[in-house]
């Protein structure tokens, strides 16, 4: 199965989910002195000695798969800081409550979308480049890579991290050109106008989606 029909049957997310996790166990066991594109860099190769030949197995035995990648997403992403950036100007007026039940049913969706399609995704090549862009604050990074497809069509991908007490986290990811924070914060807006405003009728309902022609053709 190509990348692109992956992800059109489980939307933009699973290529998110799948560099998200990839760097996961890494930077659970992360050095205070490696940089972030080593963390990424060291820990593509552990993660996929979780799951490789195992693929079958984990079809089987999904609920072991989705626990296995929330154990790795807990050390890699800042979710209540993504959480916060996606409710974006909501985020104020929402209860500690709501934006807490956010960037669960966030996370959530996240780890659902992966474990069911992480087993059947297929590509030639996971790389993180040797050049990377220069930091321009130390609490601050961005980590480049590319998802080399088995038709050959390359995806480049970016993280956004920024440092934390617990470490490097990934609050950000830029794939072929789109934004997916920004993205979902719009999707956010759009439904809180869809549902009038109603915090616990948006969370309630939240499955965020890119278009997969959107990802397909990159940034316009």
């Amino acid at each position: 199965m190509q990348l692109l029909q992956w992800v059109g049957k489980h939307t933009l997310i699973g290529l998110m989910l799948c560099s998200l996790s990839l760097v996961s166990l890494g930077v659970q066991a992360q050095s205070t002195e490696q940089r972030p594109e080593q963390i990424i860099r060291d820990s593509i190769d552990d993660l996929m000695g979780e799951i490789d030949g195992r693929e079958d197995y984990f079809a089987e035995n999904v609920d072991e798969l989705e626990a296995l990648v929330d154990a790795n997403l807990d050390g890699v992403a800042d979710f209540r800081y993504i959480g916060a950036s996606v409710m974006g100007r909501y985020f104020k007026n929402a209860t500690p409550e709501q934006r807490a039940r956010f960037a669960d049913t966030f996370r959530q969706t996240l780890i659902d979308t992966y474990a069911k399609g992480l087993v059947s995704f297929d590509y030639d090549e996971l790389r993180v480049l040797d050049k990377q862009r220069h930091s321009r604050s130390e609490d601050q990074a961005s980590v480049d890579m590319e998802v080399v497809a088995n038709d050959g069509e390359v995806y480049p991908v970016t993280y956004s991290l920024r440092k934390t007490d617990d470490g490097w986290k990934v609050v950000n990811v830029i794939v072929n050109g789109i934004n997916l924070g920004l993205t979902f914060r719009n999707q956010f807006d759009q439904a809180m106008r869809d549902h009038n405003r109603d915090y616990d009728a948006v969370i309630d309902s939240w499955s965020p989606e890119v278009d997969v022609e959107e990802l397909e053709n990159g940034e316009s």
